[in-house]
């Protein structure tokens, strides 16, 4: 870690979900960061970066002001323009540069015991669930997550999507995305599912596969046929499943209950016939496979079952994961989501309409690019998922600047929903969908607030609820 402190870092984004968390881990480490937002100039989610203030990080204007020296090593996602300032300044100046992908392996491969969470859905929870686990077993790890922790937020820490330890235990979420997971050594790799997102089916087998070939014990899904698939690239394993009746770890047939707000069952492990009581007090039956991977991954990493089980009945969830807002007097529930693919959005959607009452489903795209990359499924999502009585409400999709081509919007996906037999409205202005929503609403209904890459939408849920009666 010194060599990593020894230099001033610049953080470009520094507000970003990625990197903030990285900002933090290397803050902690001793190290001098500073850095710039976009968000933060546009006068976005001030509290964050006045939080960051506090903590004693210096923050620029993102016009490349904060680069003052050849010493300063830059971090800077991939979709960064060479045009924004900072990077122009820092090529003049001789900066070294790093991603953040490229700087948060460096971090983790340093540490004696390296857990890393992969698949195409779930790291951020399993992630969460994994590092909480670890903290309550006393292993003291440093937590890298995408997502608040909501077991470890506090009024003077809000954002915490890091945490920071000395017990030699790092808890990373690894992306396949881009591509960044190939520079990761675990000593236990997590591979919780497989599928079709950013990259094609033969890209993420060979991936995923060479992630496992790497470290010393895998934790996979006997349930996901992709990740059971690849088993055989593992040097060692624990497996885990809801149905498989190989899997080491595995639920008693008959023993999950899903509540509104909780999910239990009784979880095996079939290599010594004990059995578990698992009580979380997170919905949904995708929060079971999260919870049975984190299980595996701390049990492959040494800490008992027992101990793992006890302590999921504490874990709290993540911001912006299935995270109930609050309910209006009449009796409208209102949920901040993150689901922003189809995957994420079909397990969201499942979760609700798993219990009685109309859902209206609010779903701000991420993006024009995204939107045409993955419209149609999550078109079909929508409906399928959701019956006659549901309504989706899109707005337009979340733009901060750029060049991308806007040719092409939420209209699209409302025309294809409409295509699948569902029920979909565009209205181009946020505050114009509030309005609507808060026309709509009924006692019982439960209104979800849906997208990423956005903070100011957990702001929107909780104005809408405000607004319900």
């Amino acid at each position: 870690m010194s060599v990593l402190t020894e230099h001033p870092w610049f953080f470009c984004g520094i507000g970003g979900s990625g990197m903030l968390p990285l900002a933090l881990i290397l803050k902690g480490a001793g190290a001098r960061v500073a850095g710039s937002d976009r968000s933060r100039d546009q006068g976005r989610t001030p509290e964050k970066f006045a939080w960051l203030e506090s903590l004693g990080f210096k923050l620029h204007p993102q016009d490349g002001s904060g680069i003052t020296s050849a010493d300063q090593v830059l971090v800077a996602s991939a979709a960064v323009e060479d045009t924004v300032p900072e990077m122009v300044r820092a090529r003049e100046l001789g900066c070294a540069r790093m991603s953040r992908a490229e700087l948060l392996s460096r971090l983790f491969n340093a540490a004696p015991a390296r857990v890393a969470i992969g698949g195409t859905s779930g790291k951020s929870t399993v992630t969460g669930m994994a590092g909480w686990i670890m903290t309550e077993a006393g292993r003291d790890p440093t937590i890298m997550n995408g997502a608040v922790m909501k077991n470890f937020a506090r009024p003077d820490a809000p954002f915490a999507s890091a945490r920071v330890g000395s017990g030699g235990v790092f808890v990373s979420e690894v992306d396949e995305s881009d591509g960044s997971i190939a520079l990761y050594n675990p000593t236990v790799a997590v591979l919780g599912n497989v599928s079709l997102d950013h990259k094609s089916l033969e890209e993420l087998r060979d991936l995923f596969g060479d992630f496992l070939s790497r470290a010393d014990v895998s934790a996979i899904n006997l349930d996901d046929a992709e990740t059971a698939a690849l088993a055989g690239r593992a040097r060692s394993l624990v497996t885990f499943g809801v149905v498989s009746e190989e899997a080491m770890i595995g639920v008693m047939p008959g023993s999950i209950a899903e509540g509104p707000t909780s999910l239990s069952a009784d979880v095996i492990d079939r290599r010594d016939g004990s059995v578990h009581a698992l009580r979380m007090k997170v919905p949904g039956r995708h929060n079971l496979y999260n919870a049975l991977a984190a299980l595996a991954a701390c049990n492959a990493a040494g800490v008992p079952l027992t101990e793992g089980v006890a302590a999921l009945s504490g874990f709290a969830g993540l911001a912006r994961r299935f995270d109930i807002v609050g309910s209006s007097p009449s009796g409208i529930t209102v949920i901040d989501d993150f689901g922003h693919n189809p995957d994420k959005v079909s397990a969201t959607l499942a979760t609700l309409k798993a219990h009685p009452g109309r859902v209206i489903a609010f779903f701000q795209p991420h993006g024009y690019g995204p939107l045409r990359q993955m419209g149609r499924e999550l078109a079909e999502v929508f409906a399928a998922k959701l019956g006659p009585d549901d309504l989706t409400i899109l707005c337009d999709p979340v733009y901060f600047g750029g060049t991308v081509d806007r040719s092409e919007g939420s209209e699209r996906i409302v025309r294809l929903i409409g295509e699948a037999g569902g029920k979909a409205e565009h209205i181009p202005s946020r505050d114009d969908c509030a309005a609507r929503i808060a026309t709509l609403a009924r006692p019982g209904d439960r209104i979800v607030v849906m997208g990423a890459r956005d903070d100011t939408l957990t702001l929107f849920a909780r104005d809408l609820l405000a607004r319900l009666p």
